[in-house]
């Protein structure tokens, strides 16, 4: 088990009234992990702390920034067995994608360090004599940053890097369900030199969250939020936003599409699928949830993927490093995916591979014959069932790709590349891959969702518009006329 303290000054220290929040492991329920829970005093004082560092911080040039980033991105390595380690006991990850986050995540704050030089204005064609006319970008000031648990290290690097890049600071309050994880990427990020009020950690009691995220999006210091979780508390954070007139980044939830039409290379399909479906027990908001099949080739395409599912294996990555597949993260979710299998089987669905949950194990399922009467249908399960669904034609495959009001990655695969094409730009997601899986990232290319899976961009360029101001500047002749005096 790991202790862990709080920062909210410059030093670590307990909460303001000692709170201590226990995570369990979601193999065993095992406590894992102490860590000191944040009340309302705590977060007073690190957004005091914060807002200070920030007067400081948005001064500093893009060489220093860009020198700390790749520093972090060092530090995160060094610590990379650690977080591993921490993946595993918080949140039932297998090395694989515990290990995908920590390269993905250093590959994220060295793309961020690119950037440095690149927060860029540009001069304006203006119709008054003698003016030169330019706009700049400037930092905002104080961004709260809210991350799950699901891709604790990369979601964490992506909501530090890059407000800090842009010249923010920022108040990271963590998942309760990965708070080791998520202190270890701050203590990365503040051995690499940077300030330590320029990045302040914040955990909370579970029941506490709504009065204290509550507070820290009203506070005036805090000027823009950053969040990615369910598309319902998205909403809650989208309104609090909108009472504050603060300007937000939310990525949501999804329900994944991956498109076969009729012409498809099936068994890149069905690779392209278990990856997207089943790595970390598809709890991954890219996760693929639904395959929409044509029906000409659906009995090849299902037969083919149920026998490579069966060879899936689960158990505790921590004592089983060959298993595919780990624990879902609670109690709590096992019950609800079984709930959405139990309806969908007694509304005619078959499960051709897998089954119900088993305390917190549950087998790669697949689920063949869904329909719209499901509750799975529209639903986001955020769990190793994948649903087949079978379809006519093209225009078929559209409608039910855009059916449920989401749209975050979707993947589709064909071979007549202008039928393909076609049925790609009239899918309504914020990324697709053709010919590839829905799970996918990569820090120079803008991530984020349309509809109800969100708003606004992580990654590449695009960043910069979230987390920086543009101003319009003017120099003028001061004798210059004026109409009216």
């Amino acid at each position: 088990m790991n202790e862990l303290l709080l920062r909210v000054g410059g030093d670590e220290g307990s909460a303001a009234d000692c709170a201590v929040l226990e995570r369990k492991s979601p193999a065993d329920g095992v406590v894992v992990s102490r860590v000191a829970a944040a009340k309302r005093a705590d977060v007073e004082a690190a957004i005091a702390t914060a807002h200070a560092a920030y007067i400081e911080w948005s001064k500093t040039g893009p060489s220093h920034r860009r020198m700390l980033l790749l520093k972090a991105a060092d530090e995160l390595e060094k610590r990379a067995d650690s977080l591993v380690e921490a993946m595993k006991d918080e949140v039932g990850s297998a090395e694989l994608w515990a290990r995908f986050n920590v390269m993905a995540a250093a590959e994220l704050f060295r793309e961020a360090a690119s950037m440095a030089t690149q927060l860029q204005g540009e001069t304006i064609p203006t119709d008054k004599p003698g003016t030169l006319s330019m706009t700049l970008r400037q930092p905002v000031g104080v961004i709260l940053s809210i991350v799950p648990w699901n891709g604790p290290i990369v979601l964490a690097a992506r909501a530090i890097a890059y407000p800090l890049v842009c010249g923010n600071t920022v108040i990271f309050r963590a998942s309760e369900m990965s708070p080791r994880v998520h202190a270890l990427v701050v203590e990365a990020v503040h051995a690499a030199g940077f300030p330590q009020d320029s990045l302040k950690l914040i955990v909370n009691l579970p029941e506490d969250a709504p009065e204290l995220i509550e507070a820290m999006i009203a506070d005036p210091r805090v000027r823009r939020v950053n969040f990615t979780g369910s598309t319902r508390v998205g909403r809650i954070i989208g309104e609090l936003c909108g009472r504050h007139l603060k300007k937000s980044v939310l990525e949501l939830g999804d329900k994944s599409p991956l498109v076969v039409l009729c012409d498809a290379d099936v068994e890149a399909a069905v690779n392209a699928a278990i990856f997207g479906a089943f790595l970390y027990q598809g709890q991954i908001c890219m996760s693929t949830e639904r395959l929409i099949v044509h029906e000409t080739i659906a009995d090849e395409f299902v037969e083919r993927l149920a026998a490579r599912v069966m060879t899936l294996k689960t158990g505790d990555p921590r004592a089983q490093a060959a298993c595919a597949l780990g624990p879902v993260v609670s109690l709590g979710a096992a019950d609800r995916l079984n709930r959405l299998l139990d309806d969908a089987v007694s509304k005619g669905a078959k499960i051709l591979a897998g089954g119900r949950a088993q305390q917190t194990f549950m087998d790669a399922t697949v689920l063949d014959h869904v329909t719209r009467d499901m509750a799975i249908y529209r639903e986001e399960a955020f769990g190793p069932i994948l649903q087949v669904i079978r379809i006519k034609n093209n225009d078929e495959a559209v409608r039910v790709a855009n059916d449920p009001d989401c749209g975050l990655s979707a993947a589709l695969h064909g071979r007549d590349m202008t039928a393909t094409i076609d049925v790609a730009m009239r899918i309504e997601t914020g990324s697709i891959h053709i010919n590839g899986a829905t799970v996918a990232h990569e820090a120079q290319a803008p991530y984020g969702g349309t509809r109800n899976s969100g708003w606004g961009r992580f990654n590449g360029r695009a960043v910069i518009d979230e987390f920086t101001e543009i101003k319009w500047l003017t120099i003028e002749p001061p004798k210059q006329p004026y109409p009216l005096g």
